[in-house]
């Protein structure tokens, strides 16, 4: 099996959970926050849309430096900006991952003003800096969601508000 192919598996998988638990965010609670350090409900959930963007570099180009990174996008006014921002986000991504084995394991490097921080197969870099940032992120935003009340979907099993 092509690394493409499975990446493709675990990507699409990974999308259509983040997705489901983005479907039930509450418009009118989208500036709570847990804590005064943490991001917002909102926050969080527009922070989830723009992950996958990472990988526009980290399969087109052969490094990234973290101090040219573009300032962090405002949050999305509503559930539906965030979807649609995720939905245009996660297709742009999965076009970019038509890529040969040999493209996924040319060495991807990190950056800081121009110091190398290190160089990894753009496999790795994409599962780390995309799959599993989302994973991490989305666990924080089923906490969200449940401390709000709002039913938290079944993620990888059951959960205790759906049986299935």
């Amino acid at each position: 099996m092509a690394i493409r192919d499975a990446l493709l598996a675990d990507y699409d998988h990974e999308m259509g959970t983040t997705r489901r638990l983005l479907e039930r965010l509450p418009d009118d609670k989208l500036a709570w926050k847990p804590h005064e350090k943490s991001m917002s409900l909102g926050g969080l959930a527009s922070h989830l849309s723009r992950i996958p963007e990472w990988a526009g570099t980290i399969l087109n180009d052969p490094f990234f430096d973290l101090a040219e990174a573009p300032p962090a996008g405002a949050e999305h006014p509503t559930r539906a900006a965030i979807l649609e921002a995720f939905d245009a986000t996660r297709a742009r991504t999965r076009a970019w991952m038509d890529k040969s084995d040999g493209e996924y394991n040319a060495l991807w490097t990190l950056k800081r003003a121009g110091q190398q921080l290190f160089s990894v197969p753009r496999v790795a870099a994409f599962r780390s800096f995309v799959l599993h940032h989302i994973i991490h992120h989305r666990g924080q935003l089923s906490v969200y969601l449940r401390l709000n009340g709002v039913a938290v979907p079944a993620i990888y099993g059951p959960s205790a508000d759906e049986g299935s």
